[in-house]
């Protein structure tokens, strides 16, 4: 067994020509949960689902102060190969290659595959970690719609879950005394760094917020320019108010990254346009600000073209520092890695509120990330695995 092995065995699941779509509870999740289930059962772990759909490997006896690493499966729709599954199957190689040594851990120690961390279905990302934890009202995410209309109660029981189940897991969040984190870096901070592995230090406040404007539909030929209520035009007035007023603001990241119409006609004015905007900003309470710039801009094109507009959010989270003393004993194991900041969210963040979590991250050559072009070197992937494994062999004794 071997990282890179592993990672070409799943290569198939959810490609398409435009990268990789794997979303909670859809077919080629489905396939990667069983496939998971099938590896970690192979190298005898015991696997579990718990009650919001994440799925648990058990080294031994699951019980407290778990040692527990992992990510998730799902990707963003089109993404790349690396995002989530690198962190999956690392944790089971670096298992396989203590297991191999004759080591034993002195706790109990878990792989855990989260669900629903991109989003990519659903709309909230880290889903199945802020279910766990509570972060998120379960009744709220149970509502949760896909592009079809379709819940995420209703997604969940036809994929034979419990969705009146779901909310905080005391009994599985208490067992996790540290939860540490392996992904593929989303941007060229170890490409500059000339590290193949560096140790998260924080993760900068994000949230997603949905802009929904409706107008009149109408014919595209027949209504005259000044005769028309298009609330196309105050959306595209996001996509350009987001891009302008996050270029003056200092490490803020805004982006409209998905936009529908209804109904979406060549030849018809849309009756409703919904939109939605990740809006990330280094500091405390600066998030929410930038946003609100954005809207009152949105809010002016949707009054001038005699739209209506109503604004949510739909997730937030402010800044997170990963436990400083996890990261020193990470840093002095690997040699001295380097601290690396990220702009991308992970589960490792939202359990940071509630137990000691960290992350690694494994270079990625091209700087890109949630697209095609994500990759890492098979050398540094596996030097990723081993750097996992000194980990968890040092923070199970």
């Amino acid at each position: 067994m071997s990282a890179v092995g592993l990672l070409g065995e799943i290569a198939g699941v959810g490609r398409g020509r435009g990268g990789y779509s794997r979303h909670v509870f859809d077919r080629a999740e489905g396939e990667l949960r069983a496939w998971f289930a099938e590896r970690a059962e192979r190298i005898g772990l015991d696997v579990e689902t718990d009650r919001n759909g994440n799925l648990w490997a058990w080294w031994g006896t699951p019980g407290p102060d778990a040692l527990v690493t992992g990510s998730h499966l799902d990707s963003v729709p089109g993404g790349g190969a690396f995002d989530g599954p690198l962190g999956v199957v690392s944790a089971l190689d670096a298992v396989a290659a203590l297991q191999a040594e004759g080591f034993r851990p002195g706790k109990p120690l878990a792989v855990l595959v989260f669900a629903e961390e991109e989003g990519g279905r659903f709309g909230v990302p880290c889903l199945g970690s802020r279910l766990l934890t509570g972060s998120i009202d379960a009744g709220k995410a149970r509502a949760l719609r896909d592009q079809d209309g379709v819940t995420f109660a209703e997604a969940a029981a036809r994929a034979g879950f419990d969705p009146e189940r779901f909310g905080r897991d005391e009994v599985a969040l208490s067992r996790i005394g540290t939860f540490l984190e392996l992904h593929v870096e989303q941007g060229r901070g170890l490409v500059d760094l000339g590290s193949p592995v560096a140790v998260g230090s924080t993760v900068i406040a994000h949230g997603r917020w949905r802009f929904s404007f409706s107008g009149q539909g109408n014919h595209a030929g027949a209504t005259l320019m000044g005769d028309r209520h298009d609330p196309m035009v105050p959306a595209a007035a996001v996509v350009a108010a987001a891009r302008r007023i996050a270029s003056k603001v200092e490490g803020a990241r805004a982006t409209v990254g998905r936009l529908i119409p209804r109904p979406g006609g060549t030849n018809v004015i849309a009756s409703t346009v919904d939109l939605w905007l990740d809006a990330r900003v280094t500091g405390e309470d600066r998030v929410r600000p930038l946003v609100d710039e954005i809207a009152d801009a949105a809010g002016k094109a949707a009054a001038e073209e005699g739209c209506e507009i109503r604004l949510s959010e739909e997730s937030y989270g402010g800044t997170v520092a990963f436990d400083a003393g996890l990261r020193e004993e990470l840093r002095a194991l690997l040699g001295g890695a380097p601290e690396l900041p990220t702009g991308a969210g992970h589960d490792a963040a939202i359990l940071s509120g509630h137990t000691r979590a960290g992350m690694l991250y494994v270079r990625n050559p091209t700087g890109i990330s949630h697209a095609p072009e994500e990759f890492a070197e098979d050398e540094d992937v596996e030097h990723g695995a081993r750097a996992l494994a000194e980990a968890l062999r040092h923070l199970s004794t």
